[in-house]
């Protein structure tokens, strides 16, 4: 069998397979030359309901972007709202004021949910779910910094935004929001096992996967807390 066969056999998902890939249902999500999957192209996923409930599973994302002819790739919180995700930091950030620039970026997700082990040592793998967006950074402008970056507060735990101190105007100066459009994006979902040949299916090798899964630990006071203030219901309530 041509390697590049096997590896189309390499991994099928109960969710997708090469003759049923999912419809595109949302226009604005149709694959573009960027984000069309070529290869193990029965993984993607351009519903854009599905990509939403993807970025919206994460709070941290990767943002990959060019400065002086050096690729970069950072890890940071984002958030979305709408057709847009956003990210913050801070107006000193050598990242940031490149990409206010509105210069070209690319942004990413992934969940891993688990890992596959095979009979055979070339078929082990893991399951994810994943999204990646291309397009132009953009600056958010100050009259609305305070609503999207209310909104990101109350993502982590909705009412945080306004239990905690209101930020002091230099707070606000020293902060921007980056912003990008999710025209060009698409995901991919690895959820199956991989197909495997008969003769290693006949083998007496174990086969299977683990599921993972982040799980959240109870809330830690911070050191010092006054024992008499109450602990918030939004963090008792926190659930990831």
């Amino acid at each position: 069998m041509a390697l590049r066969e096997l590896r189309a056999r390499l991994y099928t998902s109960g969710r997708a397979t090469p003759e049923r890939r999912p419809p595109v249902s949302d226009p604005a999500a149709a694959p573009t030359d960027k984000t069309r999957l070529r290869r193990y192209n029965w993984l993607a996923q351009y519903d854009r309901d599905r990509i939403n409930e993807i970025i919206d599973a994460g709070i941290v994302c990767q943002v990959g972007y060019v400065i002086d002819g050096a690729p970069y790739v950072t890890p940071t919180c984002h958030w979305r709202i709408g057709d847009h995700v956003y990210w913050h930091g801070s107006s000193a950030s050598r990242m940031l004021k490149a990409q206010q620039k509105g210069i070209p970026v690319c942004f990413s997700v992934t969940h891993l949910d688990g890992v596959v082990f095979s009979r055979a040592a070339f078929n082990h793998n893991i399951q994810y779910r994943s999204v990646i967006a291309f397009g132009e950074a953009e600056l958010v402008e100050e009259e609305l910094k305070r609503e999207v970056l209310a909104t990101f507060t109350d993502r982590l735990a909705p009412g945080l935004w306004d239990y905690a101190r209101p930020p002091a105007e230099q707070e606000w100066k020293a902060s921007k929001v980056i912003r990008l459009k999710l025209d060009e994006v698409s995901a991919k979902v690895a959820d199956g096992l991989p197909e495997e040949d008969a003769e290693d299916l006949a083998s007496d090798r174990w086969a299977g996967h683990v599921p993972l899964r982040l799980v959240q630990g109870d809330p830690v006071a911070a050191p010092g807390l006054d024992p008499g203030i109450a602990m918030p219901g939004f963090v008792r309530q926190f659930r990831y």
